[in-house]
């Protein structure tokens, strides 16, 4: 499948005919909501883990050394924590290029804290995408970050500010906080201390 996931996007029809539908962020929709959005909420979906396997050619990367950003993976039991924004289908045209490189839309239940949930929309990208860059270690995926840089900044800025995000949700993420536990440390080792 084509990287380039915008037009497969408009072709979704199944929020067409509702006026608000809430989006799951698990990533970047975390902490920079670039969109306008009636309402925002903490929530969490399940039998998804969140996972630096998605490349980043045209965000957090190039063509030529892309960096890696979080996709969800299927997994049995597993909980992921994140942000809920209620917004108009106007958004998703903003969202669809955003999400651009690799992520498809899909339908997903969305669980708040107050044992609320919703139909709702999140964009993951599957490794059927040319742009999946798949399973790594941790260390070898701080080490990629700590490399890449694109237009909308450097890959290691994605990185803590996603972990900062998570902490102040107070939510525990293994992989992530592994991941920037090895990229602070080859920061230190790069500034010789």
């Amino acid at each position: 499948m084509s990287a380039d996931t915008i037009s497969a996007n408009s072709q979704m029809s199944h929020f067409d005919s509702h006026a608000s539908v809430w989006l799951f962020g698990y990533g970047s929709i975390i902490f920079k909501a670039d969109f306008p959005y009636l309402e925002r909420r903490p929530a969490h979906i399940t039998g998804w883990a969140r996972r630096f396997w998605q490349g980043s050619h045209d965000h957090r990367g190039t063509i030529d050394a892309p960096g890696r950003v979080v996709t969800l993976v299927p997994e049995q039991g597993a909980l992921c924590a994140g942000m809920a924004y209620l917004i108009t289908p106007e958004v998703f045209a903003h969202l669809d290029h955003r999400e651009k490189n690799g992520y498809l839309r899909l339908v997903t239940e969305i669980h708040f804290g107050d044992n609320g949930k919703a139909e709702g929309l999140i964009y993951i990208a599957s490794e059927e995408n040319a742009a999946f860059a798949g399973p790594a270690s941790e260390l070898e995926i701080a080490r990629q970050i700590a490399r890449a840089a694109g237009p909308s900044g450097r890959n290691s800025e994605y990185l803590l500010l996603l972990a900062q995000a998570l902490r102040e949700l107070g939510s525990e993420d293994a992989h992530v906080f592994e991941i920037e536990k090895h990229l602070l440390q080859l920061e230190r080792e790069a500034a010789g201390q």
